[in-house]
């Protein structure tokens, strides 16, 4: 286990210190090697002299010495030497002279080797093969290269290129999808209306010059057709917003709290009053203001509020909870809930109910999805455990993080911009 962890600080060195580390290991192994091919060199080629010393001399010199000089095996005459024995001879003088040189330069490229074998050869090769899958469009893979290295953080950065790619691809492929429902749903929600009015025009046309309507009956007609009109300046509406959408810059000011729950009541009384249904309002949290864009935020209350007093049965509560990172808007009524897939409840023109077509365009609870993620935030809907709906809308609270594209008073003198400080 000791030996694992050891090798794996090795592996995640950065380039800088396992360059170094192989140069090092690699000198301290060719100097041992240089110093006993030197002492192996040495003896062979005194092997190779000893054939041609006189051995009487020698051993009569090796008898006589003293402290003051040292016998050694004398170098015979080239003459005298047979060619293999020279040859062997003057290669020993090689790696006796050379040795060191040369051995440190096979270290040095053996350490070069080892560095680009270990710590490069894989992610050049990782990063070629994703940059030929990117340049051919394909998206599916994954870099594997993982070390804590400087080419493992190259690497991790390209998996985070290929994964916003991905993402931003899955994006525009859901943004074709969403414009072909769109446009579907366009002149599904059109036509309704229209037909209906073509059918009133038509019966006036067939009737009204016999005199074979009465006033009632021409009247009840009249505010059928207005109530069409009504549909059709609501459907326009929305998709006025919806091409807005995009467009939309946070224009964020420092928000009471207090204001926005007077504000909000303001909004639900008139539903409040329309419905016949009770409405609650609270609020809790760390501080009394915080830096929004006022108006998507009442948006978005308008738009769920309209949804929750539309399906409750005698209730609405409303919830606001402040903290120095986020704006909550908890909604929940008293219905029956949500009866089908959740996910598809923030779709463009969705109705759980087919006779909800001739009330509205199913687009209030989509702005708001969109609304929210614009405003650095989510829509989040679930079924409430003791029954109905609960809709909760966050927004980032931008006092903490200036994230902001502009800050405005309420008295619309202008605040320092914490857009990009």
């Amino acid at each position: 286990m000791g030996d694992g962890v050891s090798m794996e600080k090795i592996r995640n060195l950065s380039l800088k210190k396992t360059m170094v580390l192989y140069t090092i290991l690699s000198l301290i192994v060719t100097f041992f090697l240089s110093v006993s091919i030197i002492e192996i060199a040495g003896q062979i080629q005194e092997e190779v002299w000893w054939k041609y010393v006189d051995q009487d001399e020698y051993y009569q010199a090796m008898n006589d010495r003293n402290e003051n000089f040292e016998v050694v095996v004398p170098r015979p005459n080239q003459s005298k030497m047979s060619r293999m024995d020279w040859h062997i001879s003057e290669t020993c003088d090689f790696l006796q002279t050379y040795g060191v040189l040369l051995f440190s330069f096979a270290g040095c490229g053996i350490a070069v080797s080892l560095f680009y074998k270990n710590k490069l050869k894989r992610p050049i090769q990782e990063l070629k093969m994703a940059s030929q899958m990117i340049a051919e469009e394909d998206l599916d893979f994954h870099m594997a290269y993982e070390n804590e290295d400087e080419m493992g953080m190259l690497c991790r950065e390209f998996e985070r290129m290929r994964g916003q790619l991905e993402e931003n691809n899955r994006r525009l492929w859901q943004m074709i999808e969403d414009e072909r429902v769109l446009r579907a749903a366009i002149a599904h929600d059109i036509r309704s209306p229209l037909a209906i009015m073509r059918g009133y025009q038509e019966m006036l046309l067939e009737f009204v010059p016999e005199d074979m309507l009465d006033q009632e009956k021409m009247m009840e007609m009249l505010r059928g057709g207005m109530l069409q009109i009504e549909r059709m300046n609501h459907f326009i509406d929305g998709m006025r917003k919806m091409t807005k959408l995009e467009e939309r810059e946070l224009n964020c000011s420092v928000v009471d709290i207090r204001q926005l729950i007077s504000q909000i009541k303001t909004l639900a009384e008139v539903m409040e009053e329309k419905s016949e249904k009770d409405f609650t309002v609270t609020a809790v949290g760390e501080s009394e203001t915080l830096v929004a864009d006022a108006e998507i935020i009442m948006e978005v209350a308008d738009n769920l509020l309209a949804n929750a007093f539309r399906y409750a049965n005698q209730e609405v509560r409303l919830k606001l909870t402040v903290t120095p990172q986020y704006l909550k808007m908890s909604i929940r009524d008293d219905g029956i809930g949500f009866q089908e897939n959740i996910d598809r409840v923030t779709q463009a023109f969705y109705h759980e109910n087919p006779q909800d077509d001739l009330k509205h365009f199913g687009m209030g609870m989509y702005i708001s999805r969109i609304y929210c993620e614009r405003h650095g935030g989510k829509l989040l809907i679930k079924n409430a455990a003791d029954g109905g709906a609960e809709i909760e809308a966050v927004f980032k609270n931008y006092v903490s993080e200036r994230g902001c594209r502009k800050i405005i008073r309420l008295d619309d003198r202008v605040m320092p911009s914490l857009y990009h400080m």
